[in-house]
C-alpha cells in the first residue's frame, strides 16, 4: 500500500487557484494551441469573472451551469463560480435537449454558460426553464444572441468593484457546503444530482494528485473529450502545467506530449484500445512520459499490455465515481498491475462484500464494491442527508469487483450489467476479454440476452478488423470468435450469441452503455434468436 499523505482542511474549490498563484505565480497552468495561461493569471481571471457572476445572481448561492469544454476559460469559470458564492452545475455540451432539460431543471439552473453550440438547444428550452435568467456564451462570434443574454468577455470586470450590483466578495464558505452538482451519467435510470462539498473536491484533488505522482514538476497531456474536474483539480493542487489537446488524433497528441515535455499523458480507453491496435503503432514515441493515465471505462488488458511493450511505461488505470468527486483507487506507475485499478487512495477504505448476502467477501472473490472516505458525497439532491449511506458511513456503489490479497481493487462490471445464468454470476467484461483475444477483433462488448432456459445468457457485439465481404464469410469468422472464446471461458459464461456489427455503439464520451445495447439488440418483445446471430450492416449509435 502506498505512502499516505496529509489532506487539506478548510480549503475551498477556489481556493485551489489562489494557493497555486501564490506558489507558482509565473508557471504555466494551462496552455491549448499557442495560448499559455499562468497561475497568477488564471486566479486574476476567476476574480473578474467571480465578480461579473455575481452581478448576474446578485447574491451567494444560486446554482450556475458551466459547460466543461477542454479549455482554459471553463477552468476560470469553474473556480469563478464558486469564489462568487454559488454552486457549479457541470454541464456536459454534447448533451441534447432532453438531458439538457433536465440538468437545467434538476439543478435549477439561473445562469447557465455554454459554447456557441450549445446555445441554440438551451435557448429552444427557455419556456421550460423558468429559473434560468441568463445565457452566458463562451464565443458567440456567428451567432446572434437573445436580449439579456452575454458572452464570457462581458463578464470581465475589475474584481470587487464596490459600485457593480453583486459586487464584492462573499465570506469564505463552509468546507462541508454544497459547492458543485455533478450529475451520474445515467447509465441505470435517468441522472441524479451528486452534490459534491469544498471538502470533497479539494481532498480528492490531493489524493488524486499524490497518487499519480504529479507536483510542481510535472506536465499532463490531457487528450479528453471534455474537461473533468479529476484532472483540472489535482493539477492546480500540485502546480502541474496541463497541456489541453481536444479532439481524437491520437498520434498527433503523442507529439504534442513529446513537444511538452509531458510527465503524464491522459486518453480515454476508447481511443487507447484503438491506439493499441494501430498498425502505425511502432512509429509512435512517448519520450518523456512516466505512465499513460486511462479512466472511465475499463481498458481492455490486451491493449494495455501493447501499449507498456511498446511504449515501455506503465498504463495506469483508476476507479472512481461521481458519487466519490470522483477519484476512490488509482494503480500508481511503478507498482501498477495489468487489469487492476489499483490501491485506495490516501483516507479512503475499500471493501467487496457478497452481492446475495452482503457479508464481507474474501481476497480474490467479487462482489459489490462498497467505498467510505472524505471524498464520498454530502448526498443525491433531493434526498435526505446520509441516506446514502448505511449506519457505518459506507457508500454502496452498484459496481462489481475484487480485491486482491494485497488489497488492489479488480473492477468487473457494474451491478446491474452483470448477470446470472443458470444461477452462475456471469460479468460481461471478463467475456469480452476473451473475445477480445481473438486476433479477428478490433472491438467488443457484451451484455445479457434474456433465455428461456437459463435466464440470460451472454451476447457478443464485434467488430472484425477485417471485415469479410460476404454472410458465410462473416459467419465463419463469427463461429471461430465464439470457440475460441468458449474454450477459454466457463461454461456459465459461453457465448450465447454473436452480432457482428461495423463498430461497437457507444455513448458520446465513449463509453459502452449495455442497457442500451441490451434493449437495440436483445429487446424485450423479441423472438427468441437463434444460438448464432450475425447481422452484417449493424451500426447503430447508442
Amino acid at each position: 500500500m502506498p505512502e499516505q499523505p496529509a489532506l487539506p482542511e478548510g480549503l475551498s474549490v477556489d481556493g485551489l487557484a489562489r494557493r497555486a498563484a501564490r506558489r507558482w505565480p509565473g508557471r504555466t497552468a494551462l496552455r491549448l494551441g499557442d495560448r499559455t495561461v499562468t497561475f497568477a493569471e488564471l486566479d486574476a481571471r476567476v476574480d473578474a469573472l467571480a465578480a461579473g457572476l455575481r452581478r448576474l445572481t446578485g447574491g451567494d448561492g444560486a446554482a450556475i451551469a458551466v459547460a466543461t469544454p477542454l479549455d482554459p476559460d471553463f477552468a476560470a469559470l469553474y473556480y469563478a463560480t464558486a469564489r462568487s458564492g454559488n454552486v457549479i452545475v457541470s454541464l456536459n455540451p454534447m448533451m441534447r435537449e432532453q438531458g439538457l432539460r433536465h440538468v437545467l431543471a434538476v439543478s435549477r439552473s439561473t445562469v447557465a454558460v455554454v459554447t456557441a453550440e450549445t446555445y441554440d438547444r438551451v435557448t429552444r428550452l427557455r419556456d421550460d426553464l423558468p429559473d434560468l435568467r441568463y445565457v452566458v456564451v463562451f464565443d458567440a462570434a456567428g451567432i446572434t444572441l437573445a436580449d439579456g443574454d452575454t458572452t464570457v468577455s462581458s463578464l470581465l470586470a475589475a474584481p470587487d468593484d464596490p459600485g457593480a450590483a453583486g459586487g464584492g466578495r462573499p465570506a469564505p464558505p463552509d468546507p462541508d457546503a454544497t459547492a458543485c452538482l455533478h450529475f451520474t451519467s445515467g447509465t441505470s435510470g435517468a441522472p441524479k444530482a451528486v452534490q459534491l462539498t469544498h471538502r470533497n473536491l479539494t481532498v480528492n484533488a490531493a489524493q488524486t494528485a499524490h497518487a499519480q505522482g504529479l507536483d510542481d514538476t510535472s506536465v499532463t497531456l490531457n487528450q479528453l473529450p471534455l474537461f473533468h474536474l479529476m484532472h483540472l483539480n489535482s493539477a492546480v493542487w500540485a502546480g502541474a502545467a496541463q497541456v489541453l489537446f481536444p479532439g481524437g488524433d491520437t498520434p498527433a497528441a503523442l507529439a504534442a506530449a513529446d513537444e511538452a515535455g509531458a510527465t503524464h499523458y491522459f486518453s480515454l480507453p476508447v481511443r487507447l484500445a484503438h491506439l493499441a491496435a494501430d498498425p502505425g503503432l511502432e512509429r509512435l514515441r512517448l519520450s518523456s512520459a512516466r505512465g499513460i493515465f486511462s479512466g472511465g471505462s475499463a481498458l481492455p488488458p490486451r491493449a494495455a499490455r501493447a501499449l507498456e511493450d511498446h511504449f515501455g511505461i506503465p498504463v495506469v488505470q483508476g476507479y472512481g465515481l461521481a458519487e466519490a468527486s470522483p477519484i476512490v483507487t488509482i494503480d500508481a506507475p511503478g507498482s501498477s498491475a495489468v487489469g487492476s485499478c489499483g490501491f485506495p487512495v490516501a483516507g479512503t477504505d475499500v471493501r467487496v462484500v457478497d452481492l446475495d448476502t452482503g457479508a464481507a467477501a474474501p481476497p480474490g472473490a467479487k462482489g459489490e464494491i462498497h467505498v467510505r472516505g472524505p471524498q464520498i458525497m454530502k448526498g443525491y439532491l433531493g434526498e435526505p442527508a446520509g441516506a446514502h449511506l448505511d449506519a457505518d458511513g459506507w457508500l454502496a456503489t452498484g459496481d462489481v469487483g475484487r480485491l486482491d490479497a494485497d488489497g488492489r481493487l479488480y473492477v468487473t462490471d457494474r451491478r446491474s450489467d452483470v448477470f446470472k445464468r443458470d444461477n452462475e454470476l456471469v460479468a460481461p467484461a471478463e467475456v469480452e476479454e476473451a473475445v477480445a483475444a481473438h486476433p479477428a477483433v478490433r472491438e467488443c462488448a457484451v451484455f445479457g440476452h434474456p433465455d428461456p432456459f437459463s435466464g440470460q445468457v451472454p451476447h457478443a457485439l464485434i467488430a472484425l478488423r477485417e471485415p469479410p465481404r460476404d454472410a458465410a464469410g462473416r459467419q465463419h469468422v463469427a463461429d471461430a470468435v465464439r470457440a475460441f472464446a468458449d474454450a477459454r471461458l466457463a461454461v456459465y459464461q459461453r457465448i450465447g450469441h454473436v452480432t457482428v456489427v461495423d463498430a461497437v455503439p457507444r455513448s458520446r464520451n465513449g463509453k459502452v452503455q449495455r442497457r442500451a445495447l441490451r434493449e437495440q439488440f436483445a429487446p424485450a418483445d423479441a423472438a427468441p434468436l437463434a444460438p448464432l446471430l450475425t447481422v452484417p450492416t449493424a451500426t447503430a449509435t447508442a
